[in-house]
């Protein structure tokens, strides 16, 4: 029993530095934009179009995770993501051109992705209903801390002037890591991932071919829109803020990027307090919290001048987000009384989708608009996901209604 209990340990641990990987290859995006450019002789905005190579490779392996952990097993899916984290976040050092970069930051991207849906299946088949959602939850603080981490490490080795990519490299020794502990582990295959699921959610396998072809509540499809406008908005502010330092407040590069930092521990201090509120609110009203707080918090942002108000600024800004994401998950789940299989992976696809083309979209908003559009932008994505999680909470409540009238009619 013993050794059971060490190798779910290890399991977990490998999930959780998957999602820890996942968050340290986006967070440093805003503090390496200006030494990236200065490297290819390019502006900060061509700068961050390279990056859109690894946030179309995230959502592509996202969507290959899918059909991919039906027929290959968790053990040798993480081997495999591990050798490509490894080989792209070191060759990020040697290449020197635009393709090649973004070509690397693909590879970076499309491992990230299938490792976050790999760790979410191993963690559905370890952990029961009722741990289940808590280890979920620490996963969330698992992504903030190492937004907490690498947001701190990439300012300090950009302010001593080292490679714009050295983070990276750093990165890929936490890489070398899960490795290690893949190759010591014993995993979950995936018949029993989807045993546990089926089982979890009370159906057979009648019940699941009636659920694949039901039509889906119009607050689930709101809650997908819902997370793409979050991680648009919240990376349309968290790249483009530190340049925004620089450029309007003459903010020096390594302070300016110590803002990014100080937002991953409001959020990582929220998922925590989230664990505990949400079994005492409920699921939809912290919801509705963390979307009003989210949109409130970006606003002062705007008009702060001076460097000290902006980092307690961004810490309010990421605790008032309240776990914002896994909160509009388990909303969306709560509105079917048996969520079908592709339920989640479709939601999380809806935020990785804003996830990728954030890079894309934000820089043509500077090239045309500046810095503080780009801002503005973000904040605008936050009043937009307010108002559609608004609608689905109230379409929910109508079809609760809905739905004992038509029991009793017939």
């Amino acid at each position: 029993m013993a050794q059971i209990n060490v190798n779910q340990l290890r399991v977990t641990l490998v999930c959780f530095t998957a999602y820890f990987i996942m968050s340290s290859s986006l967070a440093p995006i805003g503090i390496v934009l200006s030494p990236l450019a200065e490297q290819l002789g390019i502006s900060t905005a061509v700068a961050a179009r390279l990056f859109s190579g690894l946030t179309l490779g995230i959502l592509l392996g996202s969507a290959l995770a899918i059909p991919w952990l039906n027929r290959v097993e968790l053990r040798s899916t993480f081997v495999l993501v591990s050798l490509m984290l490894i080989a792209a976040l070191l060759s990020l050092r040697l290449v020197s051109c635009a393709g090649a970069i973004r070509l690397s930051l693909g590879f970076v991207g499309l491992a990230s992705g299938m490792a976050l849906a790999a760790a979410a299946s191993a963690i559905t088949a370890m952990y029961s209903s009722e741990r289940r959602a808590s280890m979920l939850v620490v996963t969330d603080a698992s992504f903030s801390t190492a937004g907490i981490v690498m947001s701190f490490l990439a300012t300090q080795l950009v302010g001593a002037g080292w490679h714009w990519s050295s983070t990276y490299s750093f990165v890929a020794g936490v890489a070398l890591f899960m490795l290690l502990l893949v190759l010591l582990s014993d995993f979950p295959g995936s018949a029993q991932v989807s045993s546990k699921v089926d089982a979890a959610r009370g159906i057979d396998s009648r019940e699941g071919e009636t659920g694949k072809s039901s039509r889906w509540p119009i607050a689930v499809w709101l809650a997908a829109g819902a997370l793409f406008l979050y991680t648009l908005g919240q990376y349309s502010l968290l790249w483009w803020l530190p340049l925004h330092l620089e450029s309007a407040l003459d903010v020096p590069r390594d302070e300016a990027g110590t803002v990014v930092s100080w937002f991953w521990t409001g959020m990582f201090l929220a998922q925590l307090f989230a664990a505990w509120m949400v079994l005492r609110i409920g699921v939809h009203r912290l919801m509705l919290a963390g979307a009003l707080g989210g949109l409130l918090g970006t606003i002062p942002l705007l008009f702060a001048s001076e460097l000290h108000v902006l980092l307690w600024l961004a810490l309010l800004w990421g605790f008032a987000n309240m776990g914002l994401l896994k909160m509009v998950i388990a909303f969306a789940t709560l509105t079917m009384s048996a969520p079908p299989p592709k339920l989640v992976p479709t939601l999380l696809f809806g935020a990785t989708s804003g996830t990728a083309i954030s890079p894309l979209l934000t820089s043509w908003v500077v090239e045309g608009f500046g810095y503080a559009a780009v801002l503005r932008f973000g904040t605008l994505c936050y009043c937009v996901l307010f108002v559609l999680l608004c609608i689905a909470t109230w379409s929910r409540k109508r079809e609760q209604v809905a739905s004992p009238r038509q029991a009793c009619s017939s």
